[in-house]
């Protein structure tokens, strides 16, 4: 039995730390810096939803006339949408208060936003030539409703403080921000200088240096942008994506509002799609404006830098019998539509986005 010690408490060194002390026995790694994790993000990215009378209308009827039921126009797009690590729509037009209405001044049903959540959209973008149609109040509701489904939004506002807040979605770990503009508001003057965020480059450009401050690691943004059913981009557009491109702060950007599909194209190294046609509307002629595309951003991050590695892109195509979105290559396998309509957009669509080193269509080819 060992003496009780007295006066100075004993104190005891582990035999471990003695060893590791003076190097007895214990071989030393020399330890180089850790290598930054990769990290693989999809990122879907849909052109408009362009809400006219007809669509609502036929939305009331799967409603059994008594709410407005977007899902099933939706529902074949669903898979592709939902299995994105991060789904970004389009909302063209404000759903605000009082009675639906359609082409000039649209005003959307609220069921929209249940459509999105229903859909697997994340985000969607709100900046749009028609965001100002129903004033402030349109767009104060629209932001309630999409905020009521869990749905974040950007691009337009009621008060400064919403407009400065940046959307930051985190993915995988990492944190991705999404930015949202638009070209024009159709003539009609912004009620305050926060409503709808205008496409200018030095404004997008700060933005996107603040949400890299604020931590994120990818910036897409959004721009609704150039010349209604033309197929090449315009001089606004290449103007604009030349400068965001330039910028190490900008990570994809991603184009709406021509109503038919634009080029995937690269610009300073980036790739750009300028234009994703329709998502859903009532429009017919030309014959581009059924057609849309939903682009998959492959996006690789690896510590602070991140790169679209490529885009893959699913021909769309609107069945105007009941406004039913469909994926060109699923609806011809399964014999949804006329086969030579189906064809005929897909023939549409990838001589517009094209193909290219990192540019594919999803099929690749029809049978």
């Amino acid at each position: 039995m060992l003496a009780p010690c007295h006066g100075r408490r004993r104190r005891i060194i582990p035999l471990v730390a003695v060893v590791a002390a003076t190097g007895a026995g214990v071989p030393v790694a020399q330890a180089g810096p850790l290598k930054p994790k990769t990290v693989h993000l999809r990122v879907a990215a849909s052109g408009d939803l362009l809400i006219h009378s007809p669509i609502y209308n036929r939305a009331f009827a799967f409603g059994g006339g008594k709410r407005y039921d977007f899902a099933p126009m939706l529902r074949r797009v669903r898979p592709i949408i939902s299995a994105a690590d991060l789904a970004l729509c389009h909302v063209e037009t404000p759903m605000g208060p009082g009675p639906p209405s359609g082409y000039p001044s649209f005003n959307t049903p609220s069921g929209l936003a249940r459509a999105i959540r229903t859909t697997g959209w994340d985000a969607c973008s709100t900046a749009s030539n028609h965001a100002l149609d129903g004033g402030l109040r349109a767009i104060a509701a629209t932001g309630r409703t999409l905020d009521a489904q869990g749905i974040e939004h950007t691009g337009s506002a009621p008060t400064r403080a919403q407009q400065r807040r940046i959307v930051i979605k985190t993915v995988k770990g990492v944190r991705v921000a999404i930015l949202s503009y638009t070209e024009m508001t159709n003539g009609i003057p912004l009620p305050r200088p926060w409503s709808v965020n205008l496409a200018r480059a030095p404004q997008i450009l700060r933005d996107a240096r603040r949400a890299r401050r604020e931590g994120a690691r990818v910036v897409v943004v959004s721009v609704h942008w150039g010349d209604e059913y033309r197929t090449q981009p315009s001089p606004f557009q290449m103007r604009l994506a030349r400068a965001l491109t330039a910028s190490s702060a900008v990570t994809a950007v991603v184009g709406q509002h021509a109503h038919v599909v634009q080029p995937i194209r690269r610009v300073n190294g980036k790739l750009v799609v300028f234009g994703e046609g329709n998502l859903l509307s009532n429009q017919s002629s030309p014959a581009g404006s059924q057609d849309g595309l939903i682009a998959q951003l492959d996006i690789t991050v690896t510590g602070a830098r991140a790169t679209v590695a490529r885009v893959r892109y699913v021909p769309t195509w609107v069945r105007r019998s009941d406004f039913t979105v469909l994926p060109v290559g699923d609806a011809l396998r399964l014999g949804l539509a006329n086969p030579a309509v189906l064809r005929a957009s897909y023939r549409r669509t990838v001589a517009a986005a094209g193909r290219a080193r990192g540019v594919q269509p999803v099929p690749l080819r029809l049978p």
